[in-house]
C-alpha cells in the first residue's frame, strides 16, 4: 500500500537529540499532548509498550495503526515526517481528521520545545467543544480569519476577544489549524483548529491548545480561568441529532 505524507517539519536540530526527544518519555511529556491525569500513562502506551524502533534508520513505529515517524539528518538540523501507509484507492481530499491534525499539532510543539525552550516543561491547555446556536468555530470567533494565511515565520499582531494582545510569530498552517507564538505565555503557542461541520455540529466545531512556559502559578490559573470562560460561553457538547 502506498504512503500518505500526514506532515513534515524541519526541526533545528540534531537527529541524535530529536530521536531522543521521541524516545525518551521525560522528554516526550514536554511536548506531547496536554496537562491531563492520564497524559504519563498515554505516552507510555503510545510510545514505549505500543511502538518500535528501528534505530538504525531513525524510524518509529507505532502498533495498532499505520503511522510512523521517520527522521532525516540534514546535518545540524532534522526533518520530521509522520507518514501513515493508507488503501491505494483512499482519498483524503478536504477530509478532517482528529489523528492526523493531533500529529500535526503535537510535532510543532515538538519544533516549538526544541528549537526555542529546550524541551523545558510547559503548562498546556486543551479546550473542545461544539459551537452553541448562531456561534462559530474558534477561528472566526478568534477573529483570525484574516490572519490564518500568514505565512509561517512572518510578525503578526491580533487582539483577541479573551483581551491579549499579541505580537508573535504565525508558526504553522493547515488546512484545518494554524498556529502563532504568544511572547506573553512565556513565548509558547496558541494552535486553533477549526474542525469539519457535522449534523451534530451545524454552527462548527473545534479546539484550541495553548502552550505556555515559566508562568508563575497565580498567571497560569488567571490565563486558564479567563480562556475556560470564554469558551464556556460559546462551546458545548454536540447537539442530540434530529429524529428521521
Amino acid at each position: 500500500m502506498p504512503d500518505r505524507l500526514l506532515v513534515e517539519v524541519t526541526i533545528a536540530a540534531p537527529a541524535d537529540a530529536v530521536w531522543d526527544a521521541i524516545g525518551d518519555p521525560a522528554k516526550i511529556y514536554n511536548w506531547f499532548g496536554w496537562d491531563a491525569d492520564g497524559l504519563k500513562d498515554e505516552v507510555e502506551y503510545i510510545f514505549v509498550t505500543h511502538a518500535k524502533r528501528d534505530e538504525a534508520a531513525r524510524v518509529l513505529f507505532f502498533e495498532g495503526v499505520n503511522d510512523r515517524f521517520e527522521l532525516i539528518d540534514q546535518g545540524g538540523e532534522t526533518v520530521l515526517r509522520v507518514v501513515r501507509t493508507v488503501a491505494e484507492t483512499d482519498s483524503w481530499d478536504g477530509v478532517y481528521e482528529d489523528m492526523t491534525e493531533g500529529w500535526i499539532s503535537f510535532v510543532q510543539q515538538l519544533k516549538l520545545a526544541m528549537e526555542q525552550h529546550d524541551l523545558g516543561p510547559r503548562r498546556t491547555l486543551y479546550l473542545e467543544g461544539s459551537a452553541k446556536p448562531g456561534g462559530q468555530a474558534p477561528m472566526a470567533a478568534l477573529g483570525l480569519a484574516d490572519l490564518s494565511d500568514t505565512p509561517p515565520g512572518q510578525r503578526l499582531t491580533v487582539t483577541l476577544p479573551t483581551g491579549e494582545t499579541v505580537q508573535g510569530q504565525a508558526w504553522h498552517r493547515t488546512p484545518w489549524q494554524f498556529g502563532f507564538t504568544v511572547p506573553q505565555w512565556g513565548n509558547g503557542m496558541l494552535i486553533v483548529t477549526d474542525k469539519s461541520v457535522t449534523e451534530t455540529s451545524p454552527d462548527g466545531r473545534g479546539a484550541l491548545i495553548l502552550t505556555t512556559y515559566g508562568l508563575p502559578g497565580a498567571e497560569f490559573s488567571d490565563l486558564e480561568a479567563r480562556w475556560q470562560s470564554w469558551w464556556d460561553d460559546r462551546y458545548g457538547p454536540p447537539r442530540e441529532a434530529p429524529c428521521t
